[in-house]
């Protein structure tokens, strides 16, 4: 089967700021109560998404939800209309309001997981959507990202959309962050590795359960033999990477990866190059833990080019870092797949711990499977300039700690979110 990735990148929402909801995230827990910069981070989702179209690869967008989610806070006893709603829960209980405030539907690779069809039992291309049970801010966006991914991906005879999984600690679902899916091509049978955590101590929580992730392989039918389950490396986790993808990626039959990021690397390894004899494992050396978190060099995307060989697109901050910089040009002076680096400027997400690969969600699709995708969530160069106005024109500059409360910056967020719907429709 001939199949393509697209990439649907998150769009930072206009109440991006810096809460400091995510525990176990380095970056967001240390930049809590700084100015953020929603228009720029806005900006820079849209440019990254840009560059990948100028690879000639194809892109596809996520819109935010609507915040401040006064709606998701009646569900808790709040009362009136929104910005009593929202008044209200600013007054009696700070931290709710500000999961309500927070824009971190842009890490899309959280949104679901995406089985490709070669891989599963009926053929379909299926999304299981994260509940994102782990952080409260993150939980409130699971129905609402089951809508949307409904609305992109309508066609039930290519596309299977699964819910949330119930809430709680046993089925803990944190989405593509913690899979990896290795094949030949995007169009050949492959093999999908879901990481996951348990509980072992230590001051993160370890949020993906591997029970969420036996059910999410069950819900689309994959084959045992086209199955793995890997363990989280503890030390990884405790270091700050809270998602694998801090750590891991994959693309075609290259794994991209931390020495320490798996509990059992050999054992995976043995395991995969039995499976898929073509399978590059390409490790770094030199690049601690709190290099690898500080750089996010392994949160990079790995993508396939057009005329062949890989891209890894990599935020700046790898490029800033001594050791994770010689890495990468260790990489591409080796005999792999790897080819090329591009470097791209996201540090509004950046600052709360999303890289370029957070950002994105990658739905693997043949020919028919794309057709059946609503066309307004796929860009082209005049789409992609509709969605920079609207955001120029309606995205606040910059939001300090103090203003998520005052009801000016709600109505603006109502009045941005009202324009980038209409753009949409």
């Amino acid at each position: 089967m001939s199949a393509v990735e697209i990439n649907f990148d998150g769009l930072p929402g206009p109440t991006h700021n810096y809460a400091g909801l995510s525990v176990g995230n380095v970056a967001s827990q240390s930049n809590f109560g700084e100015v953020s910069y929603p228009r720029a981070a806005a900006l820079q989702g849209l440019e990254k998404m840009r560059r990948l179209m100028e690879l000639g690869l194809p892109q596809g967008f996520l819109p935010p939800p609507r915040r401040p989610a006064a709606q998701a806070l009646r569900a808790f006893g709040f009362r009136g209309g929104e910005d009593e709603v929202l008044a209200a829960a600013a007054e009696s209980d700070l931290a709710l309001f500000r999961a309500a405030c927070s824009a971190s539907s842009m890490w899309r690779a959280n949104a679901a997981t995406v089985l490709a069809a070669p891989d599963t039992a009926d053929g379909r291309v299926h999304l299981v959507t994260a509940n994102l049970s782990g952080m409260l801010h993150r939980s409130l966006e699971a129905d609402e990202t089951w809508a949307l991914l409904k609305r992109v991906f309508p066609n039930e005879d290519r596309f299977a959309v699964h819910g949330p999984l119930p809430h709680g600690r046993h089925f803990g679902d944190e989405g593509a962050a913690n899979h990896m899916r290795l094949a030949a091509s995007h169009g050949a049978p492959g093999i999908n590795v879901f990481a996951h955590g348990e509980s072992r101590g230590g001051a993160y929580p370890e949020r993906q359960s591997r029970r969420a992730s036996e059910v999410v392989a069950r819900l689309a039918g994959l084959a045992p033999e086209r199955t793995l389950f890997a363990l989280q490396n503890a030390g990884a986790v405790q270091a700050g990477a809270f998602h694998n993808d801090v750590v891991a990626v994959a693309n075609g039959p290259v794994i991209f990866a931390h020495p320490e990021a798996f509990a059992d690397p050999a054992r995976l390894y043995g395991e995969l190059h039995a499976r898929l004899p073509n399978l590059q494992v390409v490790e770094t050396f030199g690049v601690s833990l709190e290099d690898a978190v500080t750089s996010y060099l392994f949160n990079s995307q790995l993508v396939s080019l057009p005329d062949g060989g890989m891209a890894l697109i990599l935020p700046s901050d790898a490029r800033e870092n001594a050791a994770a910089w010689k890495a990468v040009e260790a990489v591409l002076a080796a005999d792999n797949a790897i080819t090329q680096a591009v470097v791209v400027d996201v540090r509004e997400s950046m600052r709360n711990g999303g890289g370029p690969a957070c950002l994105r969600l990658r739905v693997p699709v043949d020919g028919p499977a794309r057709a059946a995708i609503d066309p307004r969530f796929l860009l082209d160069a005049a789409r992609w300039e509709t969605l920079a106005r609207v955001v120029e024109a309606h995205w606040p500059e910059k939001i300090a700690a103090v203003d998520l409360v005052k009801p000016e910056l709600w109505t603006a967020a109502r009045e941005a979110h009202a324009a980038l719907e209409a753009a949409i429709a």
